[in-house]
């Protein structure tokens, strides 16, 4: 009887698979860190101690031994790679879980799509978690490749490997009591599994509404006061440190001893280049203890806290203690996190950043995505004024600014100017939905001429370009389209650099470093050009985000988020 063998090895009556000896525990339930052995069995942590003995046993002396690290809100689609490169970059960096929103890939395959990223879960170390996306479309002012109704996502909740419904993006629809919103909520609660949230920006007596149906947490924090006042009424603060949107320094100051244990790492978006240098919760962890945080406040946030958050503490995650799964980082330099070895359920996954296990290729049966009129392509804007719109890039945020500007006429038409960095902007429908092309302006990319193009173009992931001409722009589109997916930096008519994402556009199905290096020449490519942004085509896709302020554009429109409408790209004359 196996939890007969599990109580012995636990009372030390025979050798445990594996004992870990002498090394510094970082006990995140009692907030000590003291020497001490673990013995693990079967998978599990089965004792705390002296007297083991092991089938194997590894001297820890000298090194630190913390409970391995979960993001608790991510879409493994952004980094542009399957499930299994995904862990073969996390894992190393300490990543033992993650908690998956594909609701990426669910906006241009609906159901189909997050069926793929639950089987390509198999086979894979890294525990990934899947939460039913709530918001495919986001929002009713796009054109997505699917629509999912409560019906859809009610099926999901029972099963393995789907803990919740995912961030609700559409927060005025939960406020104002949308009933396909509300009903989805009331699925989710029927089933009693978490709820996720998703509300920039949210105040007062509607943020008070919003949680009051059930939201637990949010991601999308960018100021203290807004995350002290989300903390104050309940929710759990997940702090982001992401590719783009990065909000760890600006609001570690609001963690305290008294409100930590409801804050959490996420990672939302993270791109390749990012994982392999930075790294995943890792990074998160060593920034914050270099802020000053104190170190086992960053361990807690970076494993129990969002364990917690998604009862997978029930599961034996986050924590190193009898009966807890056997997930766990061996670290040389507790402050630098500094991982030699990692551990999931008690297997040696990786060591000194490396993977050490056998990965499956995840392969993909989904139909062909990219489906565009290419004849019916028209970037001309009909000059209605003098003044524009302009929609204008943060860096490092995933917000926009609101701008006005004079616009450059020439004949009946409003164009691009370069000299003073207003680009135009278009988001094509890719779905073969009938959509159309939505056109603006947009400041902040620096390119002083071609046109760079996407089809990762959050969250209906239709194409999104930026240009410096029509032309350019219309041949990134094809180029796109001949790739079924992909980013694309064109000159005068010629590709400069590319990369196919033929899984859904949104996806490559190839190893993670040639992923990297395909994205490097993209950057390299984009700044040769003018561009200054250090990772333009994240900021580019979240252009296209209608549910993140200020101005935002879809295939349907220039979108006003705090008005939640669609307005005229141009800017009346006072009268």
């Amino acid at each position: 009887m196996k939890l007969k063998e599990i109580i012995d090895a636990a009372r030390g009556l025979h050798p445990v698979a594996l004992l870990l000896k002498n090394g510094t525990l970082v006990n995140v339930l009692s907030g000590e860190m003291y020497q001490t052995d673990i013995a693990i069995h079967d998978g599990r942590v089965v004792g705390l101690g002296e007297g083991y003995e092991g089938k194997e046993e590894v001297d820890c002396a000298g090194k630190w031994i913390a409970p391995g690290f979960i993001d608790g809100h991510m879409h493994v689609e952004s980094t542009l790679v399957t499930v299994p490169e995904f862990a073969r970059a996390a894992m190393p960096h300490g990543t033992v879980a993650a908690v998956f929103d594909p609701h990426e890939i669910a906006n241009v395959h609906g159901i189909e799509g997050i069926r793929y990223i639950l089987e390509s879960r198999k086979g894979v170390p890294l525990n990934a978690f899947i939460m039913a996306s709530s918001c495919v479309p986001a929002t009713h002012m796009e054109t997505a490749g699917a629509a999912l109704e409560a019906s859809d996502l009610a099926p999901l909740f029972n099963e393995e490997g789907v803990i919740g419904l995912a961030e609700v993006m559409n927060f005025p629809g939960v406020v104002y009591g949308d009933p396909g919103v509300l009903a989805k909520l009331e699925a989710a609660q029927r089933d009693g599994v978490v709820i996720d949230g998703h509300c920039p920006g949210l105040t007062g007596r509607d943020l008070n509404g919003y949680i009051a149906a059930g939201v637990g947490s949010d991601h999308e924090c960018t100021r203290v006061e807004e995350a002290q006042e989300k903390l104050r009424k309940g929710m759990r603060l997940m702090i982001r440190e992401a590719s783009t949107a990065e909000n760890l320094e600006t609001l570690l100051p609001l963690v305290t001893p008294e409100n930590a244990r409801r804050c959490c790492f996420v990672t939302d978006d993270r791109h390749p280049a990012d994982l392999l240098t930075e790294g995943h919760i890792d990074n998160a962890v060593r920034k914050a203890i270099g802020l000053g945080l104190d170190p086992m406040t960053a361990y807690r946030m970076a494993s129990i806290n969002t364990a917690e958050a998604f009862r997978l503490d029930d599961k034996g995650f986050g924590a190193i203690a009898p009966g807890w799964r056997a997930d766990l980082l061996v670290l040389s330099d507790l402050k630098a996190v500094e991982i030699e070895r990692v551990y999931v359920g008690g297997q040696l996954v990786a060591q000194a950043g490396e993977v050490v296990v056998e990965l499956p290729h995840a392969r993909s049966s989904l139909p062909p995505s990219v489906h565009v009129e290419l004849d019916k392509l028209d970037f001309t804007i009909p000059a209605e004024g003098k003044r524009v719109k302009v929609i204008t890039i943060i860096p490092g945020q995933i917000v926009t600014k609101r701008a006005t500007d004079e616009v450059t006429i020439e004949g009946e038409a409003a164009v691009a100017d370069p000299t003073r960095d207003l680009l135009k902007m278009a988001v094509v429908e890719r779905h073969g939905k009938g959509g159309g092309t939505g056109l603006a302006f947009v400041r902040g990319f620096g390119l002083k001429d071609g046109a760079i193009a996407s089809s990762v173009a959050h969250d209906s992931h239709n194409i999104v370009i930026a240009g410096a001409n029509d032309a350019d722009m219309r041949c990134a589109v094809e180029a796109i389209a001949a790739m079924n997916g992909g980013l694309v930096v064109v000159l005068n008519g010629e590709v400069l650099a590319s990369l196919a994402l033929p899984i859904a556009g949104l996806m490559s199905d190839r190893p993670l470093h040639e992923v990297r290096d395909a994205v490097d020449a993209l950057h390299e490519a984009y700044h040769r050009l003018g561009g200054e942004l250090s990772d333009p085509f994240m900021a580019l896709s979240f252009l296209a985000l209608p549910v993140i302020p200020t101005l935002k554009l879809t295939d349907k429109g220039l979108v006003d988020v705090e008005l939640f409408q669609i307005v005229s790209l141009w800017e009346l004359d006072p009268a």
